[in-house]
């Protein structure tokens, strides 16, 4: 169990296993350090404006139950994180920025370090979904001096319903507890309570051991790969996976250039709804992708796009498995 917990250290880049929390997903532990920093009445709290469910609804559920400002920074260009917006938008009354890494919607990276850099100049605390950078390149927390950062072990081949919350263990030690109970204290009587220690004080009751050591085993496996070598593997499948798609007639990419997008191609066809698109090439072709808002509402709703088809490579894939994607998509909108 602990040395799962230090593999998953590793893969962070964190330099001890005390700031690894572990967690069911990453939208555990985003909720952990929403509900754990006492934001009140008044208090800000950014995001980009590309986010996962996980990093919209926790706001705007404080928002209603607290009376925290939950803000959004708009984007520069349709696509990128604008930061000149981020320095404008922080106040006095500015708790927490919290940005996803790389986006699920279209693989666009968000430039981490500046964005750090600008809140703590600032001294506003930064939390970063990391859930689709993590698995596909390389990661340190201690060199982006990011506070808290979470991803769940499902998108690097490990189980489902397990992740992790890191922590500056200084900020952990400061967090409130979520869930408190069997293994969260050194002791209580009837008078009150002593917790344990980070990150005992957020691992309430018995845990998913086996998920934990699986999750421990797969964040190993993916490094043994290299995540230098399944980005550049990505990027180049997709570059090939794009050549092929780009100037297809009734076919439109959403997203920046391809050097911009990791292993991910969010499209439309002209005429289809994207569910209709994943379902049509899984029964036809034998090819899965995704299809949908992929849990980035607000980002479709405030354009009025219903969403995309979505191919998602990853180190497993191939260029037989591109090809075989793209022959399906010209077939289909040669019918």
């Amino acid at each position: 169990f602990e040395m799962a917990r230090d593999s998953l250290r590793r893969l962070m880049g964190a330099e001890k296993t005390s700031e690894i929390v572990f967690t069911k997903n990453a939208t555990e532990g985003m909720n952990m350090v929403a509900n754990g920093l006492g934001l009140g009445k008044g208090d800000k709290v950014l995001t980009s404006d590309k986010e996962h469910n996980s990093n919209v609804v926790p706001w705007h559920h404080l928002a209603k139950y607290k009376g925290i400002n939950y803000q959004v920074v708009p984007a520069k260009d349709n696509y990128f994180f604008d930061l000149e917006a981020l320095k404008e938008m922080i106040d006095s009354n500015t708790k927490l920025v919290s940005f996803v890494h790389t986006s699920n919607l279209d693989g666009n990276t968000n430039p981490a370090k500046d964005i750090i850099e600008i809140c703590h100049d600032k001294g506003v605390k930064v939390m970063m979904d990391t859930a689709q950078s993590a698995p596909h390149k390389e990661l340190n927390v201690v060199d982006l001096d990011v506070d808290f950062a979470a991803a769940s072990a499902h998108k690097f081949c490990g189980p489902s319903g397990m992740g992790l919350l890191y922590g500056k263990y200084d900020e952990l030690k400061e967090l409130i507890p979520t869930y408190v109970g069997g293994s969260t204290v050194v002791s209580s009587s009837y008078e009150g309570y002593e917790l344990l220690p980070p990150p005992s004080c957020f691992e309430a009751g018995l845990q998913d051991y086996a998920g934990a050591i699986g999750a421990g085993a797969a964040a190993e496996y993916v490094m043994g790969v290299g995540r230098d070598n399944i980005s550049k593997h990505e990027n180049k499948l997709n570059v090939q996976l794009t050549k092929e798609l780009e100037g297809l007639d009734g076919l439109s990419i959403v997203g920046p250039d391809v050097s911009q997008r990791g292993g991910i191609c969010s499209f439309n066809l002209e005429g289809w709804n994207p569910t209709d698109v994943a379902m049509h090439l899984d029964e036809k072709y034998n090819v899965a992708i995704r299809s949908g808002m992929h849990c980035v509402h607000s980002w479709f709703n405030s354009r009025g796009i219903d969403g995309t088809a979505r191919a998602s490579i990853y180190f497993y894939n191939n260029e037989q498995d591109v090809t075989a994607f793209t022959d399906a998509i010209k077939d289909t909108l040669s019918g």
